[in-house]
């Protein structure tokens, strides 16, 4: 009886599944359920008909039920079954001593030959299952009209004084009492309704607490509506079989208002007109959407949980596990045709082109099909299979939306809160692995495996399910650690980018304790990641009983191979973790060696990649490297020069460099970047047309350049206000004479006397330069 629930079940699991992809017009309903019912209905019943000339033939055959009491007694007694023991160990024996003894020429070809033909066997058996099931229904057809008479006689004469109508009055009855009781409560918690409302949903905080009381109020309505229906008709003493008819049946409706309120909760439908509907929910999807499946999931819940509720009560009522099978079609055709049409009617998103809604729509009518024949051919293990190969990544991904679209970052007039990545981590894959283990505990559920059994078992079968089963519990252990370093590595190099900027207006200044852990820690994760990889890998062969100690001592000769074979490659990577250990350069600096210069951008485990200013990318191996100069670490002086006039005040100019350099260090741009402001050191030297002053400056790295354009501007200014002359090249020509005859009229500047002038100004700096040396 569990697995035929199970079986009734998969229907809810396989609809939920149209949720991702979303919407189709509803005109098309009427040739999709026409088309299914051509296809399927001749499908079945022609199958039925060639089928049935031969079980007619072969007639049932009755079995006393004392002959069957007798063969079971007969099979318990404890000599028989030693004497069955026996016999499976000489069989046992027989069929391993020609293997112990050698095989013949003749036994081996015989092996080869049924080796191939192992397949030919799986198949035809695979036929036959189908063929027998198929039988078995077409066998129990003729019979059902008198099961059902058999269960109507049994009624009706244990329900005589009250009546199938009595009955359904009593269910009715008691579900409107379990209404009412919950009406009541929702009348008594309405402080708890406003908290709820009263959570922020900008916050990811806030959109949870809102979804936790919503999950919360929704439980207390459901205990309440329990206990008003079902709790209250268990206070009267009934008949025993309308209190199990009853009380079934209740049980139904107490599962069907639960899913429905659960729903509401996940999906929020716009028409429950609450406000920020599409903001709130527990899933990125649109109001349409969500309205469709508020709409159709509990209806189809409703009328599963009513197959259900009747499927419990048939068997104590007279039909048999054959009619079971087939009455269990029956409802699984009318499920299909409710999903289908769910799905056909679904609203197509945005982002859907109409292209894709029709070939997914397409698809999954497809799929449901599919399942809905392998249950009638009798496939169960292929059907829970396909069953789980779908729903398990769907819910897997539908959940993984789902919390990053709850926990996202919040709005940024709340200042745009954030959850850490580790918590979002810890949840996704925590959820991530329960939902995988529960899918492995059902199909081990459906497929009939003990894990008792198996534990005790030596069979090879066992062992490789064993093994598997190991596999996938290290595979999501692995999963899960990797899932936590990683979202704390990320989250560390986050929250050091985050940093980097001391205010909204001040220049970024990089903290070196920061600039080293964004050095570090990607290689750091490279590694861990790499570790992880070879540690699950080794476990799973030895879970699944290979011995990884000649693979280690393997691993181990072909490394050393290796670094024979690859001296450069291992001479790059010590050389680069020993740069690493010396604090050399972080992320961030920029940094020359040799002809190479740049900003290191990124570190690998042989090279480092560095962008020079004008934008080419070097990745340079660590092995070739050489010695570094780094130009961003801790400090950096900036000398430059200042040429003024020979008639200039050199103490006054001193004094105004000196207050330009106080003001600049003051500034709000720069005074995070000053270590000790511009001033003065003396003068250089006598220049060619002016005194040359040596000025210079202290600043972090990177800070001098754009406080020094700004420098330049404020001393003109102020050298301009005071009279003080900036001396620039001139050229003074004498001894030529204007057209009209004026010696001191304007001459007219040719194209060769600017040549003129120029070879004289060159003749004259070389002469000079001679004479110093």
């Amino acid at each position: 009886m569990d697995v035929l629930l199970a079986d009734l079940g998969e229907g809810l699991m396989i609809r939920r599944l149209g949720a991702r992809n979303l919407a189709r017009p509803a005109r098309r309903l009427g040739a999709l359920t026409a088309m299914f019912v051509l296809i399927a209905g001749p499908l079945v019943f022609g199958i039925a008909l060639l089928l049935a000339g031969p079980v007619q033939a072969q007639g049932t055959a009755t079995v006393p039920p004392e002959k069957v009491k007798q063969l079971f007694d007969l099979l318990d007694d404890p000599s028989v079954k030693g004497w069955m023991a026996e016999q499976r160990n000489q069989d046992t024996g027989s069929m391993a001593a020609p293997a112990a003894a050698g095989a013949s020429p003749a036994a081996a070809s015989s092996d080869a030959v049924a080796a191939p033909g192992r397949m030919n066997t799986m198949a035809s058996s695979t036929l036959d299952r189908i063929k027998h099931h198929i039988e078995g229904i077409v066998r129990t057809l003729p019979s059902l009209p008198d099961q059902f008479a058999r269960v109507r006689a049994a009624i009706m004469e244990d329900m005589s004084s009250r009546g199938s109508a009595g009955v359904f009055l009593l269910i009715a009855l008691f579900i409107a009492v379990g209404l009412a009781l919950t009406r009541a409560t929702y009348k008594l918690t309405r402080p708890f309704r406003l908290w709820i409302i009263a959570q922020p949903k900008d916050t990811p905080i806030g959109r949870a607490k809102k979804i936790g009381g919503r999950t919360l109020y929704s439980s207390l309505l459901i205990v309440s509506f329990a206990l008003g229906s079902a709790g209250a008709f268990m206070l009267f003493d009934w008949p025993m079989l309308i209190r199990e008819i009853v009380l079934t049946f209740l049980m139904a409706a107490v599962f069907t208002w639960s899913v429905r309120l659960y729903v509401l909760v996940v999906l929020v439908p716009s028409f429950r007109k609450i406000e920020y509907a599409d903001e709130v929910r527990a899933l990125p999807i649109t109001n349409e959407t969500a309205d469709h499946w508020s709409y159709w999931l509990p209806r189809i819940v409703g009328v599963f949980a009513f197959f259900a509720a009747t499927f419990i009560l048939l068997p104590g009522l007279g039909i048999d596990q054959d009619g079971m099978v087939v009455l269990s079609l029956c409802a699984d055709f009318v499920l299909l045709l409710l999903f289908l049409i769910a799905v056909w009617r679904r609203p197509r998103t945005q982002r859907e082109s109409a292209h894709h809604h029709t070939e997914a729509t397409w698809l999954l009518t497809v799929y449901f099909v599919a399942l809905f024949l392998e249950r009638i051919a009798g496939l169960y293990t292929w059907f829970w299979f396909t069953l789980a190969a779908f729903v398990l990544p769907f819910a897997i991904v539908l959940t993984q939306r789902g919390v990053n679209f709850v926990l996202r970052p919040g709005s940024e007039e709340a200042g745009r809160p954030t959850i850490p990545a580790v918590t979002i981590a810890v949840i996704d894959r925590g959820v991530r692995m329960i939902l995988i283990l529960a899918a492995a505990y059902l199909l081990a559920r459906a497929w009939g495996l003990d894990m008792q059994a198996m534990r005790d078992s030596d069979t090879t079968t066992t062992l490789i399910l064993r093994g598997l089963i190991n596999v996938v519990v290290i595979a999501l252990a692995a999963d899960f650690g990797w899932s936590i370093i990683k979202a704390l590595i990320e989250r560390k190099l986050g929250i050091e980018a985050q940093h980097a900027l001391i205010d909204a207006e001040e220049a970024p200044i990089v903290d070196p304790q920061q600039a080293r852990l964004r050095t570090l820690l990607p290689i750091i994760q490279n590694i861990l990641l790499a570790v992880i990889v070879v540690m699950a890998v080794l476990m799973m062969l030895a879970s699944v009983g290979i011995q990884i100690g000649p693979l280690i001592a393997g691993a181990g000769v072909v490394g050393v191979a290796v670094g024979f074979g690859a001296q450069t490659l291992v001479k790059d990577v010590i050389s680069g973790v020993f740069y690493l250990l010396d604090d050399a350069f972080r992320v961030g600096e920029y940094i020359s060696s040799g002809s190479y210069r740049g900003t290191v951008e990124s570190f690998s485990l042989r090279s480092v990649k560095l962008r020079h200013h004008r934008g080419p990318l070097f990745t340079i191996p660590f092995g070739e490297l050489g010695a570094v100069q780094n130009q961003s670490r801790d400090w950096v002086t900036d000398k430059f020069n200042i040429t003024v006039g020979y008639d200039t005040d050199i103490e006054f100019a001193r004094k105004l460099i000196k207050r330009i350099g106080l003001e600049l260090a003051e500034d709000p741009e720069f005074k995070n970047w000053v270590i000790e402001p511009i001033k003065m050191q003396g003068v250089q030297e006598f220049g060619e047309y002016g005194i040359v002053l040596r000025v210079k400056v202290t600043t972090r790295p990177g800070g001098a350049f754009a406080m020094r354009g700004r420098f330049f501007l404020r001393l003109r200014q102020a050298f301009k206000e005071q009279g003080i002359e900036l001396p620039f090249p001139t050229v003074h020509v004498e001894g030529l004479q204007s057209p009209h005859g004026a010696d001191n009229a304007p001459v007219e500047i040719t194209p060769e006397l600017k040549l003129a002038v120029a070879q004289s100004h060159t003749n004259r700096r070389r002469k000079k330069a001679g004479t110093t040396e």
